[in-house]
């Protein structure tokens, strides 16, 4: 039988499990999509981790640029960089393939291609330039950016879930299903009550943007393979990442 409750104890072990390489116990995988409004938890405690690498590295007397990349790193690392490889996977298939069945194929590749390529070496400048510059700021707004873009990139990844369908009958997007309106609600809600709270109206703006970059990759996405795969929702994330730490440098 489905659990149908709105909010469990175990969301958030299933969120970082799921999203994250952290040693946490899960159990009870049943759940699924419904776990999703925890996402924007998992974003915050991976944030949180980078923000206090950073921290640490101008601490210690390295340079902003330093720092930056430094915390970009942890972020990679303690996500497995799970989200860079659906970003990949997305870039090639999109535009490697002529046909739908051809994409969904090349985006099951593990090989990565030149579209590939160059989507990973954007996502990753773009980040690490913003990050440098947000820590020449100072370590508070900096880590207040990287724990605002991992939520609300994490609470973008739910809401394409729940507004794509599943563009194939397998895969790991397809085995958590596809999250109710409550749930994309309450992660919208957490991601979006976090950002004005660590950054004020430019969170709201940051919310914007990152809404609107998922909104076109996920049109995108529903065009060519027409729907949603776990490697999309990676791409979801990158973007909407990006968006928020370049809102949030203005």
């Amino acid at each position: 039988m489905t659990d149908k409750t709105l909010i469990r104890p175990v969301d958030l072990a299933l969120a970082l499990g799921l999203l994250t390489r952290l040693p946490v116990p899960v159990r009870d995988t049943a759940r699924g999509a419904r776990a999703a409004w925890a996402w924007p938890l998992a974003g915050a405690v991976l944030g949180g981790l980078a923000g206090l690498v950073g921290w640490a590295a101008l601490a210690l007397g390295l340079p902003a640029p330093v720092a930056g990349l430094l915390a970009l790193g942890a972020l990679v690392m303690t996500s497995g960089a799970l989200h860079e490889d659906g970003l990949a996977d997305t870039a090639d298939g999109i535009w490697g393939g002529w046909t739908r069945e051809r994409r969904l194929e090349i985006m099951r590749d593990s090989r990565i291609g030149s579209y590939g390529v160059i989507a990973l070496t954007l996502s990753l400048a773009l980040r690490g330039v913003a990050l440098t510059y947000l820590f020449e700021a100072g370590p508070g707004a900096a880590a207040a950016a990287i724990v605002t873009s991992a939520m609300l990139s994490r609470a973008a990844m739910a809401g394409a879930m729940a507004a794509l369908p599943h563009a194939r009958k397998s895969g790991l997007a397809q085995a958590q299903g596809r999250p109710p309106a409550a749930t994309v609600g309450l992660a919208a809600g957490l991601a979006m009550g976090g950002a004005v709270l660590l950054c004020g109206a430019s969170g709201l703006v940051a919310a914007g943007a990152a809404a609107l970059v998922a909104a076109v990759i996920a049109r995108l996405a529903r065009v060519k393979i027409g729907g949603q795969t776990g490697d999309v929702l990676g791409a979801v994330q990158q973007g909407a990442e990006i968006a928020v730490l370049l809102c949030l440098l203005t």
